[in-house]
């Protein structure tokens, strides 16, 4: 018999982060996040997405009062606004390969998301973009990102017997770093960068981004560029305020370039950075009393071979004209330099054809699948 418990508690919502570490400890492929870091997604004090959400967090018990599962339930009445929908999300949910814990978390989810009116559920998904979202269906041999979620096989099989269907589907692309800029990109780039008035902007230091409020110009970009996309919702003040103060500064530099048009006004954005999988692996989840050493070191000067593109974005009036190409000609020498060998893209809406199609100049494969689902309730 599975016993269904709203967390309530800081004991419970320790208990909570803690279960996915415990399910995946074992796992060479699983990322696990940073206890600190979920303790500031989960707490409505903290995170800015709790100003247009609301959630409840659920853990399984079995007979013998052991964990055996977790779900969020979470309404994203700012993305139901923007769609026009009246969709629940569940989100960060973990099981054991028992459907009968599965399917009443899930059930779960949908009694509380049908109190509040809502007539839809999907996921998984996280509070908004910014958060992990979709479950892995194919790549289930490959290790993860920071950015995105791990589960095992069996996941997916458990969510189509409880009968939802595909709503969504991202691919992922392992990316294999160039020797030098492609003929082609590079005579591109040229075009272009005479044809539109374009040049490369390359940010030194923070203070640099302060005069000229360049996060604030990013996050603009990334608003007006993902509007488009599966569920997305624009990100309020509050929101790019945290994100610019949280990352900016442990961003190295030289892995961010900007497209400015001849105005200064920001035409496209491009971040990446190390990854941090292994680190984080090694961290095991906390930062202390070793963790900061791995992911510093990830950071500095233990750089590992392969980066993670974070953010690609092109300001709408300026995609499919082959803008990226003056971003990837300016970074795949820094990349070198840097000792790169090739990248994760992390996740790609599927229907997304533009953003695909920048990857056509590369040596590419196509290694991860991930999926949202959706249920009438």
């Amino acid at each position: 018999m599975i016993e269904i418990k709203k967390v309530t508690t800081k004991r419970e919502l320790n208990a909570f982060i803690r279960f996915n570490y415990e399910l995946y400890k074992d796992n060479p492929y699983s990322v696990p996040d940073l206890y600190d870091d979920m303790l500031g997604t989960f707490d409505a004090k903290q995170n800015p997405a709790f100003e247009f959400c609301e959630s409840d967090y659920f853990l399984a018990y079995n007979e013998q009062g052991k964990i055996v599962g977790r779900v969020a339930a979470i309404i994203n009445h700012r993305s139901n606004e923007t769609w026009g929908t009246k969709n629940v999300r569940f989100g960060w949910i973990d099981f054991i390969d028992d459907e009968e814990v599965s399917h009443r978390l899930l059930d779960t989810v949908a009694a509380w998301g049908k109190e509040r009116g809502m007539t839809e559920m999907q996921g998984p998904l996280g509070f908004t973009d910014m958060d992990a979202e979709g479950m892995l269906v194919e790549g289930f041999d490959q290790l993860g990102t920071m950015a995105t979620i791990y589960n095992y096989p069996y996941y997916p099989r458990h969510i189509e017997a409880y009968g939802m269907e595909k709503d969504a589907d991202w691919v992922e692309f392992k990316i294999n770093i160039p020797d030098g800029i492609p003929d082609k990109m590079k005579r591109i780039s040229d075009l272009i960068s005479r044809k539109y008035g374009l040049h490369i902007k390359k940010l030194k230091n923070m203070k640099e981004i302060k005069e000229g409020n360049y996060g604030q110009k990013i996050f603009d970009l990334i608003n007006d560029t993902y509007a488009p996309l599966y569920g997305f919702s624009r990100m309020t003040q509050q929101q790019i305020d945290q994100y610019v103060a949280t990352y900016l500064p442990i961003i190295d530099l030289r892995m961010v370039t900007l497209v400015e048009d001849a105005d200064n006004n920001l035409v496209a954005v491009g971040v990446s950075m190390p990854s941090m999988s292994k680190a984080l692996q090694k961290a095991k989840g906390k930062m202390w009393p070793f963790g900061w050493w791995h992911l510093l070191k990830a950071l500095k000067w233990g750089r590992p071979q392969t980066l993670d593109l974070l953010l690609v974005g092109v300001k709408p009036e300026y995609q499919s004209k082959g803008v990226n190409s003056l971003l990837f000609t300016d970074l795949i020498p820094m990349y070198q330099s840097m000792g790169f060998k090739d990248a994760e893209s992390n996740p790609e809406l599927e229907s997304n054809n533009k953003v695909q199609a920048q990857w056509e100049y590369f040596d590419t494969t196509q290694h991860k699948r991930r999926r949202a689902y959706k249920k009438s309730i």
